[in-house]
C-alpha cells in the first residue's frame, strides 16, 4: 500500500512540471512512511512513496524496473495471487530477484500487457513505463479500492494517488460547478469527475494507456450481472449458502498475507465479525479493534464487538472517544481532505485507524457486503415498493403527517418518522429520481437554492444531467432489488465508503484490506436472485444463514445501525462558533460569491431549532467544502 504519482510531458512546456516531482511524491508521505524515490528522464517522472507490507527488504522498493531497463512500475496495492501468478511465469522461464507482488506484477504486464488485469486478484492502481516504446499503461481495480487521479491536456499528463500530490505540479484550479451541485446533494463527487473542470479520476475496472499527446482508456471489467438474464435460477439456496462460505472464507485466508503485524477492525455487526471469525481460524492470535462513543449510547456498538471478541478469543482493542475527542481531530481530518468528501462517518474511521496503526500496519474490514447483500434501511424501503401492500401505501397516504412531525437521527423515534417521511416521499416518484433522491440528503432543487443567484443561470448545469443518467442509466424504470445493489457498488461503494476508507486509513499509514469485495466473490453474489439476499424484512439474508452456526446468537436480534458519528450535539457545542462566526458567517459566504447567504442562514437556523431532521448532514458538506476553500481556493 503506497503513493504513486508522475507526469509525461510532451513538448517544452510541459516539461517544465519536472522540477516538481520530487514535491508530488512527498505530498504523500503519509500514505507511505518508510521509503521515497523517483525516476527523471528527459520526457516523463515518476514517484513512490512506500508503506512495506511484503518483501519489506530495499529490493522491492520502487520505481521498480526489470533487468533489460525497459520497463518501470510504481504501484499502490496488494496482488494476493502473486504466489501463483509467478509460478506460472517461472514455469515459462520468467526469473525473479525479489520476493513481492510488485515484481511479479510488472513481469506479468511485460508477458501479458493489458490481458493480465484479468489474473489479478488484488487492489490497486499502477503505472508502467515503457522506455523503449515511450508509453504509459495506467490501471485500477475492478472497485475502486485504490484511488487513482489524472490530469491530459496539449502539454502534459500528470497522475497521482491523491489531489494534494496533482496540485504540487502548479495546475490551474478551475472549480467544476456541476461536481459542486452534485456534492452538495450527495455529500462526494462520482468519478470520473472531481472538483476541478481539469482533473478527473480513472474509473474502476478501466486502464489508460498514455502515448505523446494521446490518451485512450479503455473498460477490462464490469460486475457481471444483466437485468434480463444473469440470475442463476438452478442454484438451490443451501447449495448457494456453502458456495458463499466457500468463496469468502478463501478470500479471506488471501489477505492474510503479511510480513508486517495484521488485524482486523471488528464493529460488531455482521459483516466484521463474519471477517474476524475466519480470520481468527487461519490466525489465533488476531488482534481485533472496534470504536464507540462514550457519550452517546444511540451510537455506540462497542458491547457487541466485544462479544464478537470473546467468542473468537481475539485480543480485542476498543478506543472509546468522547466528543471532545472528535473535535481535537477535526483540524488534522480537514487538512487532509484535499477534495470536497462528506461522509461524516470518516471521522471515526480515521480515528480507528489512527489508534489501530500503532498496534499493526494492515487491518481487514467487513466493507462491501452492504451494498451486494441488500444491507442497507434503503433496501429494506426498495423491497417494500418493489412489493407493496396496504402497509405501504398506507405510509404514503400519511405523508402530510410525517412532514409535521419532528425527524431526526439522534433519537429512536424522530428517526422512525424521518425514515417514514423519506419512504413515502419515496413512493411517488419513478425509479431513478427515488434512487438518487435517497443517495443524497438535498433535492435538486434545494440545491440551486443554495447556490449563489448568478450560478443558478449558469451554463455549468447542462453538464450536470448528463452527467446523472450515465449514473443512472443502467436501473430500469422496474427495477428490482439486484439493480438497486448494483448501482449501489458502482456509485455509493466506490465514490463514499472505500474512498472513505482509503483516505482516512492512509492519512495514519495503514493498509485496510477488504475480503467481501473478492472478485470471485463478488461475481458470484451478483448471479443470485434477489430473495436470496432480502427477504421480507430480512436484509443480507444468505450471508446470515451461511454463518449462523459461526456467530454468536445475539448478533441477529439487534437493529441494523450506521457507522455514524454523533455530529448535531457537537454542532450545537464545540463547534458552534466555528460555524456560525468563521465557514458559514455571512462575511466569508458574500465575499466568496459561491452560496446564497439568505439560504445558508435558513439552514442555520434549521440546525439549532428543535426539527433539525437530516440538516446536519448538510451543514457538514459545506463545513468541508468550506475549510477545503479557505485551503486549496484562497491564495
Amino acid at each position: 500500500m503506497c503513493g504513486i504519482t508522475g507526469m509525461y510531458a510532451f513538448n517544452l512546456v510541459g516539461k517544465f512540471n519536472k522540477i516538481q516531482i520530487n514535491n508530488a511524491t512527498l505530498a504523500l508521505q503519509k500514505r507511505g512512511p518508510d521509503f521515497q524515490d523517483t525516476y527523471i528522464d528527459e520526457w516523463v517522472g515518476l514517484g513512490h512513496r512506500r508503506l512495506s507490507i511484503i518483501d519489506t527488504t530495499a529490493v522491492a522498493n520502487q520505481p521498480m524496473w526489470d533487468e533489460s531497463k525497459r520497463y518501470c512500475i510504481v504501484f499502490n496495492g496488494e496482488i494476493f495471487n502473486f504466489v501463483g501468478l509467478r509460478k506460472d511465469l517461472e514455469s515459462k522461464g520468467v526469473s525473479f530477484f525479489s520476493h513481492g507482488d510488485t515484481e511479479v506484477l510488472l513481469k506479468l504486464f511485460i508477458y501479458e500487457k493489458e490481458h493480465c488485469l484479468n489474473k489479478l486478484n488484488g487492489f490497486f492502481s499502477f503505472c508502467i513505463y515503457d522506455k523503449v516504446e515511450q508509453t504509459f499503461f495506467l490501471a485500477r481495480d475492478r472497485y475502486g479500492i485504490k484511488p487513482l487521479l489524472y490530469l491530459f491536456d496539449e502539454d502534459k499528463f500528470l497522475f497521482a494517488s491523491e489531489m494534494k500530490s496533482i496540485l504540487q505540479y502548479g495546475i490551474e484550479k478551475s472549480l467544476d460547478y456541476s461536481s459542486l451541485y452534485t456534492y452538495l446533494q450527495l455529500n462526494y463527487i462520482p468519478a470520473p469527475d472531481t472538483i476541478f473542470n481539469n482533473v478527473k479520476k480513472l474509473l474502476p475496472g478501466h486502464y489508460m494507456k498514455i502515448s505523446r499527446q494521446k490518451m485512450d482508456i479503455q473498460s477490462y471489467y464490469q460486475i457481471p450481472y444483466n437485468h434480463d438474464h444473469a440470475i442463476q435460477n438452478n442454484v438451490t439456496y443451501d447449495h448457494a449458502k456453502q458456495k458463499v462460505k466457500q468463496l469468502l472464507e478463501e478470500s479471506v485466508q488471501r489477505r492474510l498475507v503479511a510480513d508486517v503485524p495484521l488485524g482486523a477492525f471488528l464493529s460488531g455487526g455482521i459483516d466484521s465479525s463474519i471477517v474476524t471469525g475466519l480470520a481468527s481460524k487461519h490466525k489465533p492470535d488476531l488482534h481485533t479493534f472496534s470504536i464507540g462513543f462514550r457519550d452517546e449510547k444511540f451510537f455506540d456498538e462497542t458491547t457487541y464487538a466485544r462479544l464478537v471478541a470473546k467468542h473468537f478469543n481475539t485480543r480485542h482493542t476498543v478506543f472509546s472517544l468522547t466528543n471532545q475527542d472528535l473535535y481535537q481531530h477535526l483540524n488534522a481530518i480537514l487538512d487532509y481532505m484535499d477534495e470536497p468528501f462528506a461522509d461524516s462517518s470518516a471521522i471515526a474511521v480515521y480515528i480507528l485507524s489512527k489508534e489501530t496503526r500503532k498496534h499493526a500496519t494492515v487491518a481487514l474490514s467487513g466493507d462491501g457486503a452492504d451494498e451486494m447483500l441488500a444491507g442497507y434501511n434503503k433496501h429494506a424501503a426498495f423491497n417494500r415498493i418493489i412489493n407493496s401492500g396496504l402497509k405501504e401505501n398506507l405510509v404514503k397516504s400519511l405523508n402530510p403527517l410525517w412532514k409535521l412531525l419532528p425527524k431526526s437521527r439522534n433519537s429512536p423515534i424522530a428517526n422512525k418518522v424521518r425514515q417514514f417521511s423519506r419512504f413515502s416521499e419515496g413512493m411517488k416518484l419513478s425509479s431513478k429520481d427515488r434512487y438518487w433522491q435517497w443517495a443524497g440528503y438535498a433535492s435538486k432543487e434545494e440545491t440551486l437554492l443554495m447556490l449563489h443567484p448568478d450560478l443558478r443561470i449558469n451554463m455549468w448545469l447542462k453538464d450536470y444531467f448528463p452527467r446523472r443518467k450515465a449514473i443512472l442509466q443502467g436501473l430500469p424504470e422496474k427495477e428490482n432489488i439486484n439493480d438497486i445493489l448494483c448501482l449501489d457498488m458502482n456509485l455509493v461503494l466506490a465514490n463514499d465508503m472505500l474512498t472513505k476508507v482509503d483516505l482516512m486509513s492512509m492519512a495514519n499509514g495503514l493498509e485496510v484490506r477488504v475480503p467481501f469485495l473478492d472478485y470471485e466473490f463478488v461475481n458470484y453474489i451478483f448471479g443470485l436472485p434477489a430473495e436470496f439476499k432480502i427477504k421480507g424484512s430480512l436484509r443480507k439474508r444468505i450471508l446470515k444463514d451461511a454463518f449462523k452456526d459461526m456467530l454468536p446468537k445475539q448478533l441477529y436480534h439487534r437493529p441494523k445501525k450506521g457507522f455514524e458519528v454523533p455530529l448535531l450535539k457537537w454542532f450545537r457545542n464545540e463547534m458552534k462558533s466555528l460555524i456560525a462566526d468563521d465557514l458559514l458567517s455571512e462575511r466569508f459566504i458574500k465575499d466568496q460569491q459561491v452560496f446564497d447567504y439568505v439560504e445558508i442562514e435558513k439552514l442555520k437556523r434549521q440546525l439549532f431549532s428543535s426539527n433539525p431532521q437530516d440538516i446536519h448532514a448538510r451543514i457538514w458538506g459545506l463545513i468541508v467544502f468550506q475549510w477545503w476553500w479557505k485551503k486549496y481556493m484562497v491564495s
